[in-house]
């Protein structure tokens, strides 16, 4: 019922229909723009047992956003920013924010098709995922097979995906099916620490640890056709792999590196925050630039470490299956990341477009068909959008919709969203008793540690399927193609 006013701490949260919910922007909490949360009751009522909605209250304070902060069916509580969020700030006049990206910069999710069915990879998935986990390195600080030189790294931090695969490390169609074309322009190695590049050079082509993972999936279910035939997912039972994981140590340093420097610039540009976690500088100031290079080579990082897993992937089926990857047809569909900050045109008044930085925190770009930042592959029909669910549980594509630039600056869900924390999951599982439960399902799990496992309980985080219910009956991503597990590696 649409009018019911709910309370979130001090906020009142307005219901305007089934999924959509909004708090007013009140100039007594110095909010600049209102909060609009997409969501289900169930959903909002999950969000008011954390910080959710307060951080999200708290971005609206910020110098220069735009329209409204928008929290996603995902969202939930994070550093600042609320993950499963997103923010505009005006190009000229408003901030940028390292809380607003996080600290794994360029998290994100990329999708592998293949010509196996699941009947094939049973027969083989013990021998397929034991050879994954040997090949790509898992865990915290894990490193991959080969440490860059200062020279190596740098290059790679300006060139991305492009600089994997002129090594051999992929297909050059591999870079056409990347968000940016896995290379963000306008990367500089000069904006980045030394402390960066030692934590990030022994790193490349490793999943790390927490909530990554590479899970070989099937096809559960196709919902669009025509949209899933365009992606190469042509029938049920069809087996694909996801890839989950970002930039690793360097991100993780790029964030905190310039945390600590917007911190310090607060006073110099007069900047008072509702939560020091916000902590942002001008986007046009020295500052600003200058985080704003160091992310995208952050960027660019993640994209080439997503593509070494790739290489090793394919590498291990080929070996296993005794067939090459062009016969397995292991393709990539798309990657695209979900922790981001870019300029983008947008229409915030119905008067004209607007240069802004949008930054995306757990969030997903889901552009429409006909714009020109899609793949020429997909322009037709819009973005694939990839949302990974949680270990055991299903994951999504999606297609961006043209209702999304409306309501979510061209955003929607990237996941299942947490809701126990992971000190949480270990009082109340273990390891053993998840790691039957997901056997009692048929999927077969390798991680190199116990607390690895229980930590990632699928009864941490939300039903992802009432999530991706969310987005389409909003109509900002809608479905496409359900995918469950059948094997995982994790750190």
């Amino acid at each position: 019922m649409s009018g019911l006013i709910t309370r979130s701490g001090n906020h009142r949260v307005r219901k305007i229909n089934d999924f959509e919910f909004r708090i007013e922007k009140e100039e007594s909490k110095h909010m600049n723009v209102p909060v609009t949360i997409y969501a289900n009751d169930s959903i909002i009522s999950k969000m008011t047992t954390d910080r959710t909605i307060d951080q999200a209250v708290n971005v609206s304070t910020l110098p220069g956003v735009q329209k409204h902060i928008v929290v996603l069916p995902d969202g939930h509580e994070g550093y600042g920013f609320p993950v499963g969020g997103v923010a505009a700030t005006d190009l000229e006049e408003g901030v940028i924010s390292p809380g607003g990206v996080g600290y794994d910069i360029n998290c994100g999710v990329r999708l592998i098709r293949t010509s196996l069915t699941e009947k094939e990879i049973r027969m083989h998935l013990k021998d397929i995922v034991d050879e994954l986990f040997r090949h790509i390195p898992v865990g915290i600080g894990s490193e991959g097979a080969f440490r860059l030189t200062r020279s190596e790294i740098d290059e790679l931090l300006v060139e991305g995906v492009e600089w994997a695969i002129e090594r051999g490390y992929g297909w050059k169609q591999d870079a056409e099916v990347c968000e940016e074309g896995g290379k963000m322009l306008g990367a500089d190695p000069k904006s980045v620490s030394d402390i960066a590049r030692k934590r990030g050079s022994p790193q490349l082509g490793s999943l790390g640890s927490g909530n990554h993972f590479l899970e070989i999936q099937k096809i559960d279910k196709i919902f669009d056709e025509e949209a899933a035939k365009a992606m190469g997912l042509t029938h049920e039972g069809q087996a694909t792999i996801l890839i989950h994981c970002g930039s690793r140590g360097f991100g993780h340093q790029v964030c905190s590196d310039y945390l600590r420097v917007s911190e310090i610039a607060l006073r110099k540009y007069d900047i008072k925050l509702a939560d020091r976690e916000l902590a942002c500088v001008p986007n046009n100031s020295a500052e600003g630039e200058n985080y704003r290079k160091a992310m995208y080579s952050a960027l660019n990082f993640a994209w080439s470490n997503r593509q070494m897993i790739t290489h090793w992937t394919r590498t291990a089926f080929e070996k296993i299956f005794k067939r090459s990857e062009q016969e397995l047809d292991m393709k990539l569909v798309y990657d695209v990341a979900h922790n981001i900050a870019k300029v983008e045109r947008h229409n915030t008044d119905g008067e004209g477009m607007q240069d802004l930085v949008v930054h995306r925190k757990g969030a997903t770009r889901a552009l429409p068909a006909g714009i020109e930042q899609i793949p020429w592959k997909y322009r037709n029909i819009g973005q694939p959008v990839i949302i990974p669910g949680s270990m055991g549980t299903a994951s999504w594509i999606l297609l961006g919709n043209k209702r999304s630039l409306d309501l979510s600056f061209g955003s929607t869900a990237h996941g299942a969203g947490r809701i126990m924390s992971r000190s949480a999951a270990k009082r109340t599982h273990t390891a053993d008793e998840v790691k039957r439960s997901l056997e009692s399902k048929g999927i077969y799990i390798k991680a190199l540690t116990k607390e690895g496992i229980v930590e990632e309980t699928p009864n941490a985080y939300k039903d992802v399927d009432a999530v991706v219910d969310v987005s389409h009956s909003l109509g900002i991503a809608t479905k496409v193609v359900r995918l469950t597990p059948i094997g995982v590696i994790k750190g």
